[in-house]
């Protein structure tokens, strides 16, 4: 056999796969991997439908489909007054994490180093590497997930190439404030350091809050990708659509990687999503539609042992569960799998040297028979 000099050694199965794996396996209530359990509007099915049934089955523009892009410019004008250009600025991708893998194979080389705020989406690091880049952790601390800018500030070298930020947070469901951007902004002033700002749960975030976009930033957004997700959005997770936007420079740059990496995303959908996103309350509801079940969530679980702080954006909730067991995070989540038959992700898979600060994190994007069922479950534990 020819000798497989692996280049991503370290990398194993995802726990996302392990553990939905395992929730199936003991045929336990799914609140590990983020995806709901309940379906998409009809007429969004009925707008992809009616594409495929007008032939729109070939391939998209690689940029994707320009009334798609339209839209979406528009909408990011109209709720943070930064004119994104339809046709130079704004591309289609096959999910967000696509667009974050060629953002990253499109900037990052050997020697490279990218800061990487932790707990953080499993995808950054090892994308990271694939290019060569070294990966420059900053630990976030439970339960409040702050960034100490002052440590960003001293973690910046002369070969800092690219910052990761994602807000609202997976898997904390912290946010980020003005005041961090405003810092941030004034950190990177007068570098060449490029920012990958993953905002896929925009539009849920709950308490009356603002989405902190980096668009909201001249001095971001001149040097940043805003990557997006119409799956976290439209509980259409199996579609993986998403897109990205950047000024023309760095987005000219972007597609060069992006053609001979799928060159473009599903056609049919694209032509549905430039329709339905022409009702802004498809969006814009979103965030109360979430806390409801965030709070519902919260209000099934309050005579449960666990310790919490309400979820500030996304569909994940932390449970902290120092009251119940001193296990390592690991292996409680899948002792709750195989006994209780509810599945959680444990955190300290995300986190540097796997610090394990007992929590756990659900999904609460589900029905409300769900929910009820888990609240029932945690509350015996």
């Amino acid at each position: 056999m020819h000798y497989i000099k692996s280049k991503l050694p370290e990398v194993s199965t995802t726990i996302f796969t392990v553990m939905s794996k395992l929730a199936t396996k003991q045929q336990a209530i799914n609140l590990s991997q983020g995806f709901p359990d309940f379906e998409t509007d009809n007429r969004l099915v009925d707008l992809v439908s009616s594409a495929m049934q007008k032939g729109y089955n070939q391939y998209a523009p690689m940029p994707g489909s320009f009334s798609l892009r339209e839209i979406i410019s528009e909408k990011t004008n109209s709720l943070y007054a930064h004119d994104y250009h339809p046709e130079t600025e704004v591309t289609i991708t096959s999910g967000a994490t696509q667009a974050i893998f060629t953002i990253i194979a499109t900037f990052i080389s050997t020697g490279d180093e990218v800061i990487v705020f932790k707990p953080a989406y499993d995808s950054y690091e090892p994308s990271v590497k694939l290019f060569g880049g070294t990966v420059v952790p900053i630990q976030l601390l439970s339960p409040d997930f702050a960034i100490d800018w002052r440590e960003v500030a001293s973690k910046i070298t002369s070969r800092t190439k690219m910052l990761i930020i994602n807000t609202p947070h997976n898997p904390s469901g912290s946010v980020l404030s003005k005041n961090d951007l405003l810092q941030l902004e004034k950190l990177l002033y007068n570098t060449n350091i490029l920012l990958l700002s993953d905002e896929v749960y925009e539009h849920i975030i709950f308490d009356r809050q603002e989405h902190q976009s980096i668009a909201r930033f001249p001095g971001l957004a001149e040097r940043a990708f805003i990557t997006a997700s119409f799956g976290k959005n439209f509980h259409t997770t199996g579609w993986k659509m998403g897109y990205c936007l950047a000024p023309k420079k760095l987005m000219s740059e972007f597609r060069k990687v992006h053609q001979f990496n799928v060159f473009c995303s599903n056609h049919p959908i694209q032509f549905a999503l430039a329709t339905y996103l022409k009702t802004p309350e498809h969006y814009l509801a979103l965030p109360n539609f979430y806390q409801k079940k965030r709070d519902l969530f919260l209000t099934f679980i309050k005579d449960s042992r666990f310790t919490y702080k309400p979820a500030a954006g996304t569909y994940f909730q932390l449970l902290d569960y120092t009251r119940i067991t001193d296990e390592d995070d690991v292996s409680f989540a899948k002792r709750l799998t195989k006994e209780y038959k509810i599945a959680s992700i444990p955190i300290s898979v995300f986190n540097l040297n796997n610090r394990d600060d007992k929590v756990l994190r659900f999904c609460f994007a589900k029905t409300e028979d769900t929910l009820k069922r888990a609240g029932e479950i945690l509350c015996d534990i």
